[in-house]
């Protein structure tokens, strides 16, 4: 019997190729690619990394910038049975020698003028350095073997199996150095597939992404887009104007961002300026967002802005809502297909707690990672013998079944003995009409223990003091929650991917 979709990441542009063909499957770097097109550069670029001596199960260590060079390459990795290993581009080179060394990578693809500086750092390691363009040399380069004509490239061990690890995807590191998840390619092609469905993702929209492929959401929108048809309008990095021009010109269905891009792109007096009655729906996920900013987002967009909730150790996302479903903004969801949720007693993890009350949520299902790369004991940490995965983050299920977020259970701050969770007063603060976005931190008090401190990036134009916030935050949070502490700054520190680096502020 005919499969009716790919089995593996491996035979997935492929399959788009022969299913989608002449349709463009990329636009980027102003290249615009068709399925088939994509999939020719994959073959000669797996021919390519084949002669170099790569083949099943090498770890190839990714790390370029968003375009369609990436794409190429992550499926070129797939496709000789190798596994991927995505680095995030604001990766510094000395970061990067830690993952190369980390995961024993047999070779790492990097970015032009990244290569000099890269190569050194690893020189003497067992990882070969390879590279497009001017930066690399003789048998470094890449270019000889993109546009040549070839057929299809055939694995000499095999294809690779659903059970086989496709991706060592590293996380942020923000508790200390970055713990590689192994996922195997079921994980990331069933992540693809049922966001695909529960989105209603077809081959009649069109994706601006400005999320970096290297993130656990940029990748499942890209295989998403190759599994259903859609045209990926792919940005090498957030720009308000740009993204704003990309979504007129292409006529886009959907806009998939994080929380900080939606701040930026309120804060601007932009989007009326732009023809965006295309877009049918966005999605937001990476940190919670107030639900006032979401509501203006939908009215001044013209479309539902649908929240998604998801991490490394899972490949991508765990709970999401259903396109035609009831919304419920300021909710992360429901769980997805084939996958379970509930909450935990943050006292005794193996106890699920009543509807309504705050919890750990845990998460199981075939998405789930098989373990951390040679860190048995921090898997042992977050993974149970059950499978059930411990997600670090508080929150509650309401009776609908609906689950909501409160905070990461790393950040909270302990206020006299009180638990303040950062992210309920960066809700209660964002409301406020002169805020523009806002993150809260801990700093040290001896009375206390710790204090919440509000960092606040004012709208343009907007003049708010510190007493009208208060003022403000009184109106809707308990008093130990306040913020005893605001300053007001020009911008946040944030990750690639926009979400905000809470830990930046901590005193």
């Amino acid at each position: 019997m005919t499969s009716h979709t790919p089995e593996s990441l491996a035979s997935l542009s492929s399959y788009a190729a022969t299913k989608f063909g002449t349709k463009t499957a990329v636009v980027s770097e102003d290249v615009e690619l068709t399925f088939e097109q994509v999939n020719d550069q994959v073959n000669a670029l797996a021919f390519g990394l084949d002669k170099l001596g790569f083949g099943r199960g090498d770890h190839i260590l990714l790390h370029l910038p968003n375009g369609w060079r990436w794409i190429v390459c992550y499926y070129a990795i797939a496709r000789i049975g190798a596994v991927i290993v995505p680095s995030d581009y604001l990766l510094v080179p000395e970061e990067i020698r830690f993952i190369a060394d980390n995961c024993q990578a047999a070779g790492a693809i990097v970015s032009a003028d990244r290569y000099g500086q890269i190569a050194s750092l690893l020189a003497g390691s067992s990882t070969k350095i390879l590279s497009f363009g001017d930066g690399s040399s003789g048998d470094s380069s890449l270019d000889v073997f993109l546009g040549r004509p070839v057929g299809a490239f055939i694995s000499p061990n095999g294809d690779r199996q659903p059970d086989d690890i496709s991706t060592i995807m590293y996380t942020s590191g923000t508790t200390g150095q970055p713990k590689g998840a192994v996922l195997t390619d079921r994980a990331v092609l069933l992540n693809a597939q049922v966001t695909a469905t529960m989105h209603v993702r077809t081959a009649q929209d069109i994706t601006v992404m400005a999320v970096p492929c290297a993130h656990v959401y940029g990748s499942i929108i890209m295989n998403g887009c190759f599994l259903t048809g859609a045209k990926l309008v792919l940005m090498d990095r957030f720009d308000v104007r740009r993204t704003l021009a990309a979504i007129e010109e292409h006529k886009a269905t959907l806009f998939e961002g994080v929380p900080t891009m939606y701040h930026y792109l309120m804060d601007s007096e932009l989007p009326e300026q732009f023809e965006l009655s295309s877009l049918s729906r966005c999605t937001v996920g990476g940190q919670t967002m107030a639900v006032g900013k979401m509501e203006e987002v939908e009215r001044r967009l013209g479309c539902r802005l649908i929240e998604i909730w998801g991490m490394t150790e899972i490949g991508g996302l765990g709970t999401t809502h259903p396109a035609y479903g009831p919304p419920k903004l300021g909710s992360i969801g429901v769980p997805m297909p084939f996958m379970e949720c509930r909450i935990a007693s943050l006292e005794n993890p193996s106890q699920s707690v009543p509807d309504g009350e705050l919890g750990e949520l845990m998460f199981r299902g075939p998405i789930v990672m098989e373990s951390y790369w040679a860190l048995p004991e921090a898997t042992n940490e977050i993974l149970g013998p059950d499978g059930w995965l411990r997600t670090g983050d508080v929150g509650y299920k309401d009776e609908d079944g609906y689950y909501y977020i409160v905070d990461r259970k790393k950040e909270m701050i302990i206020t006299a003995g009180y638990n303040v969770y950062p992210s309920e007063v960066e809700r209660a603060v964002a409301e406020h009409p002169g805020v523009a976005m806002v993150a809260v931190g801990s700093v040290f008090d001896p009375q206390k223990g710790e204090l919440a401190k509000a960092y606040i990036v004012r709208k343009q134009g907007a003049r708010c003091d510190e007493g009208e916030i208060m003022l403000h935050c009184r109106e809707r949070l308990a008093q130990y929650k306040l913020p005893r502490l605001i300053e007001f700054v020009e911008d946040l520190p944030r990750t690639s991917t926009g979400k905000m680096k809470r830990g930046s502020f901590n005193d």
